[in-house]
């Protein structure tokens, strides 16, 4: 009896092992994630250790912020290579137009554009001022303004201290050219174009495209040109150059062209931004004009005007929404004070889809030109000739007509007027417009010695020219002619002086320098020649 007690006792303690047992087990199979969790972390997939190695590499190169797996990187690298290249180029062309800044002030200063001159002669002067005024003249002899509410109540006499920019200018004008170098009131004169306020504008009579005149309240006037297309914009290959667009950056370009070159014969020209609501429309009371603004679907102030070519609804000059760039040229005297004669260019161009000029077909041509007055003495050969250069540069094929002053009769410059027509292509030049070079074999030597110092490259054209241009207040808004175009005036540059060299090889009566080149100031044989 005291054998099975025990057995059965013994058989119910190992039941109770047996199931205390297997309830720790249990209890430790369920603890064991919650309780033992391991100290280190598991090892990390190959993607992770990528994006270890690539935040290290950011890191290395100044990059800030988390690091992108690796589907990311190539997108990221790229993008960082186009930021480095835009900041790069950016350093590029500040560092070209600073270089270029320090070429154009050494070729101001260079001998060539700093020539000594005589003293100027009474009648070599456009206008004059009376330096005695009798009390009876007093009243024609003093400028005084006559409306209060549009123009500045200004006295000027003949100090020039009394003088706006604009009046300095005309009586700056010369036989020889239409304003000095250096010339200190350059500046004021720019800066007056670019931001005196415009109290009149009305339309221009003639001409076959858009032209306003603009008047300022101290009485100056300008010539307005809107932008009729981008910077970047090719003439149409099928056009004809007489149907071409004016275009404002042309007049911007033309007027540093021919400073750059040292004629100084295009008046003073700047960029502008206009207000086509209050700096036109306000204040015009031109009646037909006014009648040609609207608003565009898209709400921009437009307008048109009358003219022979593109001025209609589908040629329309629109702001933005009125904001419109234009260049603005200072007018030259009134033809009642100063009267201009009209020229017409012998090298002119037939104007006809079919018909050639004569020029076009007879390769001796000049020998009858030379024959013709005025171009049979004096300086008016190479003066056109000077001109020819200009319009082949900037390729103007439109240079139908040329003007001069009447007072100084035939022995004077001529006036580089109208150049909204320039700059039209890049990519082509054309050697029609160096005819007149090519046919007659003449230059000045003034002219072809600063040719040849503007191929140099411590003086190169396309480098000066680009740092004369960014002085202009649309420079701002963006360059004003394209680095095509100004590599264009680097290989036609080149044209013209090998067109020169050609002429030099000649056989000629005299040896061939002395037909060809035209020795204009005597001292300049003994001055250093610049390097071909």
């Amino acid at each position: 009896m005291m054998w099975r007690m025990r057995s059965r006792s013994r058989t119910i303690c190992l039941s109770l092992a047996f199931i205390t047992v297997f309830l720790y087990l249990l209890l430790a199979l369920v603890s064991f994630p919650i309780y033992h969790q391991p100290c280190d972390p598991p090892l990390p997939p190959r993607t992770h250790i990528l994006r270890d190695l690539a935040r290290i590499n950011y890191t290395s190169v100044g990059m800030s912020g988390p690091a992108e797996p690796p589907t990311d990187t190539t997108h990221r690298d790229s993008s960082n290579k186009d930021a480095n290249k835009d900041a790069k180029g950016h350093a590029n062309q500040a560092e070209s137009l600073a270089s270029g800044l320090s070429k154009l002030e050494a070729l101001f200063d260079h001998p060539l554009y700093n020539m000594p001159s005589l003293p100027i002669p009474d009648e070599d002067w456009l206008l004059k001022v009376k330096s005695k005024v009798k009390a009876s003249e007093k009243s024609s002899q003093m400028w005084v303004s006559a409306s209060q509410e549009d123009h500045e109540d200004i006295q000027w006499n003949s100090s020039s201290n009394s003088h706006p920019p604009w009046l300095r200018f005309h009586l700056g004008i010369s036989r020889w050219q239409l304003y000095p170098h250096p010339d200190p009131n350059m500046e004021l004169l720019t800066q007056h174009l670019a931001t005196h306020r415009i109290v009149s504008a009305v339309q221009k009579s003639g001409g076959t495209q858009l032209k306003l005149v603009m008047s300022f309240p101290n009485y100056g006037q300008a010539m307005f040109k809107p932008m009729k297309q981008e910077r970047d914009e090719e003439t149409n290959y099928n056009l004809y150059y007489f149907s071409d667009f004016e275009r404002h950056n042309a007049e911007i370009a033309a007027f540093h062209l021919d400073r750059i070159l040292g004629y100084r014969r295009i008046p003073p020209v700047v960029g502008r931004l206009v207000d086509v609501v209050t700096e036109i429309k306000d204040v015009t009371t031109d009646r037909k004009l006014a009648r040609t603004f609207f608003t565009s679907p898209v709400g921009s102030v437009c307008f048109y005007g009358q003219c022979s070519y593109y001025c209609s609804t589908e040629h329309a000059v629109c702001g933005r929404p009125r904001d419109l760039e234009a260049s603005l040229a200072f007018m030259l005297p009134d033809l009642s004070l100063a009267s201009r004669r009209t020229w017409r260019s012998p090298w002119r161009r037939s104007y006809s889809r079919s018909k050639l000029a004569k020029w076009r077909t007879d390769p001796d041509y000049c020998s009858t030109v030379k024959k013709t007055s005025p171009y049979n003495k004096g300086t008016r050969l190479v003066d056109f000739i000077d001109m020819v250069i200009l319009d082949f540069l900037m390729s103007n094929m439109d240079r139908h007509h040329y003007e001069t002053f009447e007072k100084f009769g035939n022995n004077t410059f001529l006036l580089h007027l109208d150049n909204g027509r320039a700059f039209g292509r890049h990519s082509k030049d054309e050697p029609s417009i160096l005819a007149p070079l090519q046919q007659c074999c003449r230059i000045r030597r003034s002219t072809w010695l600063r040719l040849r110092l503007l191929s140099l490259p411590q003086y190169r054209l396309s480098d000066v020219m680009r740092a004369s241009l960014s002085h202009d207040t649309l420079h701002r808004v963006a360059p004003l002619l394209s680095e095509p175009h100004l590599a264009a005036l680097d290989r036609r540059l080149k044209t013209v002086l090998e067109t020169v060299s050609r002429c030099q090889e000649r056989p000629s009566k005299d040896g061939g320098e002395g037909e060809v080149i035209y020795d204009d100031t005597a001292y300049l044989k003994d001055m250093v020649t610049p390097a071909g």
